[in-house]
């Protein structure tokens, strides 16, 4: 779907006894008997453990080896899990009715493996990055804290087929969060049996989704899907196998999709001015926003705001999405993506955009870094900018490298490391300057905003403003029922970051993709996890 067709979300949904829409009409296209799909992602995927999943190309092929209550779709949720639900009065209350379905091995998925699943990611030793996302689930931030046993945690199975959910306070979009990879149920007999070792490669996991995930060793570059007949909608899942590749070089991937090797591959700037009038091409624009993070734990220099400043100045961002890039990215209007949400006809990112900190002006940037460095005490500076070891990442480090290092005194080494070791890095804040990335997981600007309260675990450059918090809490509590309020908390918020330059902004993403004609029925969100294969087939 495209960005704008999303659907406005705030203020409190009245729902009630409220049955999900249905899983779509079936193709009255003939079919190949070879239903076999060749798949590329550009990074590998870093762990099946859903409490541990942070990476985008992990929760796609999550999102089809597993289901959580319901599955995203085009503007709406549909039957997965659940197959309805309800909502109290107050939008607090949420009620689950699971149809009877299967794990891979057979076993009944139940009420019971939601809760286990999302007691242990609340609970401090699994140390999972998404807690924080539970918060709003009674007892959550508590149990988080060592607080509390996670038994308190504000959700019950009664019964085998139903599950009740506690809120603190009305959330009209959790019907998006639990369709999302870290609301999944966990088979708790695989994850006891297979401990620290659970999800770290294919068959140390359970699986009770349209596929299940083969031949993953936890370091290698291909896998398969392969079509779970244990699935409770397995007659209705036309692809019997899906070759999944890692490839990192454009060049490659190209050369495979060119020679029938892959059904599908991503494009770079160059190949997209050769493929842009090819009819299997096609430009998707993603609710994804790339963005420098600075860090100010490591390196106290970074909270002077002249310095953050100044390197958002000097970037010509007009150059980078249209030159170097030429994928379809976007100058960004901030953090928060534009056409991911509105209200009253009005985008959040229009309402909310701080021109100055996404504008370049070079004259301006090295007079705010002499500035800077003067309060800091230096006068010369060598950093260390780290980004992902794909082709386009290289080319955006470059850029951005070139474009730092106008500012006079200022030394840039790049390291470009591959995708997984890059996000552990960051979590643990072995870094001077991180180019970030972040795919809305949900259509809501809470989605965004949440990550850079002082306490995220996702704040990897720790920038901290007491404003700004006060404003996202105020959202989430005494305006959550206010859609007015709460729109105008988050607009703030997001100025309050902009002005206060706490990330750097550098692109909107695009992504351009060369499809076979042949290949029906995949659906493409620009939220993750972005990919849905469980209504492909092969025509």
């Amino acid at each position: 779907m495209k960005i704008s067709s999303l659907v406005k979300i705030g203020g409190v949904a009245l729902l009630s006894a409220l049955v999900l829409a249905g899983c779509g009409s079936k193709s009255s296209q003939s079919t190949s008997k070879d239903q076999t799909l060749n798949w590329m992602l550009p990074a590998n995927i870093s762990t099946m453990d859903a409490s541990k999943m942070t990476d985008l190309y992990s929760s796609q092929i999550e999102n089809d080896t597993n289901e959580g209550l319901l599955r995203m779709g085009n503007s709406k949720v549909y039957p997965g899990v659940a197959k309805n639900y309800t909502v109290s009065k107050d939008g607090k209350t949420w009620t689950f009715n699971l149809r009877h379905s299967k794990w891979n091995d057979g076993k009944p998925v139940t009420a019971k493996d939601f809760v286990f699943s999302w007691r242990r990611t609340v609970t401090p030793k699994t140390a999972s990055q998404y807690a924080y996302i539970f918060a709003n689930i009674e007892n959550a931030n508590k149990i988080n804290a060592g607080k509390l046993s996670p038994t308190k945690l504000g959700v019950e199975a009664k019964g085998d087929y139903k599950l009740v959910v506690h809120l603190i306070k009305p959330q009209s979009f959790f019907k998006y969060m639990v369709a999302q990879s870290y609301y999944f149920p966990e088979e708790q007999s695989v994850v006891e049996k297979y401990g620290s070792s659970y999800g770290t490669n294919s068959t140390k996991n359970g699986y009770n989704g349209p596929f299940v995930l083969k031949g993953w060793t936890g370091t290698n570059d291909t896998m398969k899907l392969v079509k779970n007949k244990n699935y409770w909608n397995a007659k209705n899942i036309k692809l019997k196998t899906m070759n999944v590749q890692v490839i990192k070089d454009p060049s490659t991937a190209l050369n495979n999709y060119q020679s029938g090797k892959l059904d599908f591959t991503t494009l770079n700037s160059t190949q997209v001015k050769q493929y842009k009038n090819d009819k299997d091409y096609k430009a998707y624009k993603e609710a994804s926003t790339q963005y420098l993070e600075m860090n100010e734990k490591r390196l106290p220099m970074f909270k002077n705001k002249n310095i953050r400043k100044a390197f958002s100045l000097i970037i010509d961002r007009n150059q980078l999405v249209n030159k170097v890039l030429a994928d379809g990215s976007q100058i960004p209007k901030g953090y928060v993506p534009a056409g991911m949400n509105s209200r009253n006809g009005k985008d959040f990112a229009d309402e909310a955009y701080v021109k100055a900190a996404v504008t370049n002006n070079e004259a301006q940037a090295k007079k705010l870094w002499a500035k800077g460095l003067k309060e800091v005490g230096k006068k010369s500076v060598s950093l260390t900018l780290m980004s992902d070891d794909d082709d386009t990442s290289k080319k955006v480090t470059e850029f951005v490298q070139s474009q730092l290092t106008k500012l006079p005194g200022l030394k840039i080494t790049n390291q470009n490391i591959p995708f997984k070791t890059r996000l552990s890095r960051s979590q643990n804040g072995q870094f001077d300057i991180v180019i970030s990335r972040w795919i809305a997981d949900y259509p809501d600007p809470s989605n965004f905003l949440d990550l850079f309260t002082s306490t995220n675990s996702y704040n990897n450059g720790k920038w901290k403003n007491a404003k700004y918090d006060a404003l996202i809490k105020k959202s989430e509590n005494q305006d959550a029922n206010n859609e007015s309020a709460r729109w105008n908390d988050m607009i703030q918020a997001e100025k309050v970051l902009m002005n206060d330059q706490g990330i750097v902004p550098i692109t909107q993403q695009g992504q351009s993709t060369l499809m076979k004609s042949k290949v029906k029925g995949v659906q493409f969100f620009p939220t993750s996890p972005q990919w849905d294969w469980s209504k492909a087939s092969i025509k």
